[in-house]
């Protein structure tokens, strides 16, 4: 037990930096509205800016990927010319901010990037004057806002999703299990902003120390939780990367009735696929995007590059399918705000996707069960918003 123990401790050094590195805090003001736009011909070719942090060492690879998924996106447009130049931020928001300009200087009417949250805040600001909206690769909400809007995934989409169909199945008391740090209290506040919409009751929070120490203590906090509050929900924010495999493996053993609690979390369960083989999350629920479109991108991309695409790559297509939908309709300031924010929304990879009021997003997803180490879709992804 104690070998198990150790070896899936190991996992906790391994965080995924595209994972975290987008998710970095920001404090600086948000930005204006951009409510006009700039004005674009859509029988001419519209210049896109590409924002990239291309020379950073550490996301070279994933510079590269959202390039070409760009690239691939951008050679699909029907009866819309897109014309696309890339700009290196070198992950630092100075030099974002300077790149930005340079793009709208040299004709950009959107900008596609950058990734660092930071970054975008930095871009955001230099072109807000100009009317130049932001489409960032961030999922950090906290810089959404103005002419800045976030395309990564966000805690609060996921958790609406996951808590809304927890609501329908009868589960009405619920126990959040944390990490101490930035993305797990991130997560906290998502669920329970989501539990309030599903009048889900959030009977108890516990938060660990991100070391395994924190985390086998807090095992036995949590199942002590669960029976003093009578709790029918076990909410996870931990990703593969961090927590979850010490988790998925220790909270089985502790005693928690799992016949009666639903184990459940808001981060993707099948990446990478040997964490479907935890005990502890058999039964359990994640949302995820829908799988058949998604693979279909995939499999694109590798017949085209010859590797499969960073799991971020997706975004990079959807912003350019967004963009490219908005020129398609030929108004002049189609990529204006009122434009971007359209009820209706666009098709992407990962299944249809909106940009929200809030500058946020919200994305199409299906709720997945795992059931003997395989990933079984019980809710699948809606085919389109319905308000």
């Amino acid at each position: 037990m104690l070998d198990r123990i150790l070896s899936l401790g190991k996992q906790l050094k391994l965080i995924s930096f595209g994972a975290l590195a987008i998710f970095i805090a920001s404090c600086a003001p948000q930005q204006r509205d951009v409510s006009v736009g700039p004005s674009i011909d859509g029988k001419k070719p519209v210049q896109v800016a590409l924002l990239l942090p291309k020379s950073h060492p550490k996301t070279q690879a994933l510079s590269t990927s959202l390039e070409n998924a760009t690239l691939m996106a951008a050679g699909d447009m029907r009866n819309v010319q897109i014309h696309l130049r890339i700009y290196d931020t070198a992950g630092n928001p100075a030099q974002a901010a300077i790149q930005a300009q340079k793009a709208v200087d040299e004709g950009a009417k959107i900008i596609l990037g950058p990734l660092f949250g930071e970054a975008a805040n930095a871009a955001g600001m230099a072109v807000a004057d100009e009317g130049i909206n932001v489409l960032s690769f961030s999922n950090n909400t906290s810089i959404a806002g103005g002419n800045v809007f976030i395309l990564g995934k966000t805690f609060q989409n996921t958790s609406d999703r996951l808590l809304s169909y927890a609501a329908l199945k009868g589960k009405s008391r619920a126990v959040i299990l944390y990490p101490d740090n930035i993305e797990g209290k991130f997560g906290k506040a998502a669920l329970e902003k989501a539990a309030k919409n599903s009048n889900i009751q959030v009977v108890n929070s516990q938060s660990f120390e991100f070391t395994q120490k924190g985390i086998v203590n807090a095992v036995p906090l949590a199942r002590a939780s669960i029976a003093v509050e009578d709790a029918d929900l076990l909410l996870l924010t931990s990703n593969s990367a961090g927590a979850l495999p010490l988790l998925g493996q220790l909270l089985p053993e502790s005693g928690i009735n799992i016949g009666k609690v639903q184990f459940a979390g808001i981060s993707r369960w099948d990446i990478p696929q040997q964490t479907l083989r935890l005990k502890g999350l058999q039964g359990g629920w994640f949302a995820t995007p829908d799988q058949v479109v998604r693979r279909n991108f995939s499999r694109r991309y590798e017949a085209v590059y010859k590797k499969k695409p960073h799991q971020l790559a997706g975004l990079a297509f959807d912003g350019i399918a967004a963009i490219g939908a908005l020129v398609q309709t030929g108004k002049p300031h189609a990529l204006a705000s009122k434009g971007l924010t359209q009820s209706a929304g666009f098709e992407g990879v990962d299944g249809i996707f909106r940009f929200l009021k809030d500058r946020t997003n919200e994305r199409g997803l299906a709720i997945a069960e795992v059931r003997n180490k395989q990933v079984y879709i019980i809710d699948p992804a809606p085919r389109f918003f319905r308000f």
